[in-house]
């Protein structure tokens, strides 16, 4: 009998509420894990910087290498704090289209009928742009339609690159801040000192280690990069 309901008429609006609330719960929760992600590669960051700051002072012939490897992971660490800030802003907005949607179903319940809220279809439409979130917000958004509370839904996903360009100029500034705050006493080399292609220590016979840290760092830049590519999709 039920079924029958559903096939002829739909779903209740307090049906609806409940699919509604689900899908926003379901976003929430993979921001929140996406958060706990970003938090743990931006400890792992500050530590990259760190060795990267001691190898320079405790090995003269490997300090501009070293120098120009704190540059590079201070980048990445900018990058990860962009993107957690933006998340972190994605769930305060998820958030606040929870509490209009169940307003709006309060409102319906009271008076018979829902209205069209431009407020909740502009949060849901800036939500539906983000990589994260692309395909659940969709979802949820079809639902609303249904339900009669958005009318449409616009605009394309984001790039990722768009979401996090800056500047070269205003980002080399924002590195030597964080530098700064990383290391704070340790002296670090302003960007316009740092050689762009440093001078290769004289080689010593059986002496590997240069050249395989050189491979670790990179190694681990592109680990950090991949998970930091993984958490955008």
């Amino acid at each position: 009998m039920d079924t029958a309901r559903k096939f002829f008429f739909g779903p209740t609006p307090e049906e609806q509420k409940r699919k509604c609330n689900a899908l926003i719960r379901s976003n929430t929760r993979k921001l929140d894990r996406d958060l706990a992600n970003l938090k743990a590669l931006q400890s792992k960051t500050r530590n990259l910087i760190l060795q990267a700051s001691k190898r320079a002072q405790r090995n003269p012939s490997q300090a501009a290498q070293a120098k120009a490897e704190t540059r590079i992971f201070a980048k990445e660490l900018l990058r990860v704090r962009k993107q957690e800030s933006r998340i972190a802003t994605s769930k305060a907005t998820l958030a606040s289209v929870g509490m209009q949607v169940n307003e709006a179903f309060a409102m319906r319940k009271i008076e018979g009928s829902i209205k069209n809220s431009t407020g909740i279809m502009k949060d849901v439409n800036t939500l539906v742009r983000l990589p994260e979130l692309t395909g659940t917000m969709r979802e949820l958004s079809q639902e609303l339609m249904k339900a009669g509370i958005i009318e449409e839904m616009v605009g394309d996903t984001l790039d990722n690159d768009e979401l996090l360009e800056e500047g070269d100029e205003e980002a080399e500034g924002e590195v030597d801040k964080v530098l700064g705050e990383v290391l704070k006493d340790r002296v670090q080399t302003p960007a316009a000192q740092v050689p762009q292609e440093p001078a290769a220590p004289a080689p010593v016979p059986g002496q590997t280690e240069p050249e395989e840290e050189e491979m670790d760092s990179e190694e681990v830049l592109a680990q950090m990069r991949g998970r930091l590519e993984a958490l955008k999709s």
